[in-house]
């Protein structure tokens, strides 16, 4: 275990050195952690942030879902409905389903 020294400022403030920011592969304007142990150990971590570090985090709007696959899913069923339809209506107008008939007259 390596001991690298730094000084804290009149304003409480610590430079990390270069040597410890290397090693936790943080720079300006990374966040780390100052973890709190037993007796008088505290450790250096840099923080990192994922989507699912904050997943939750933030409640959603009135009237949205927070399923977000299923939101895709019915989004992708809505579009492929809608484009169904204008395909339909395109290659005949006016004609918005085919229905046979069970009208025996009309066969020969």
């Amino acid at each position: 275990m390596k001991e690298v020294v730094s000084a804290i400022s009149n304003k409480g403030r610590v430079t990390i050195p270069v040597e410890v920011r290397r090693h936790l592969g943080v720079s300006a304007p990374d966040k780390i952690a100052f973890v709190i142990g037993d007796e008088v150990k505290v450790e250096l971590r840099p923080v990192r942030f994922t989507l699912e570090s904050v997943l939750g985090s933030i409640e959603a709007l009135p009237n949205e879902s927070i399923d977000l696959d299923q939101e895709i899913a019915d989004a992708r069923e809505t579009a492929a409905a809608e484009k169904m339809a204008r395909s339909n209506h395109a290659e005949f107008p006016g004609i918005t389903r085919w229905r046979p008939t069970d009208d025996s007259s009309t066969r020969s």
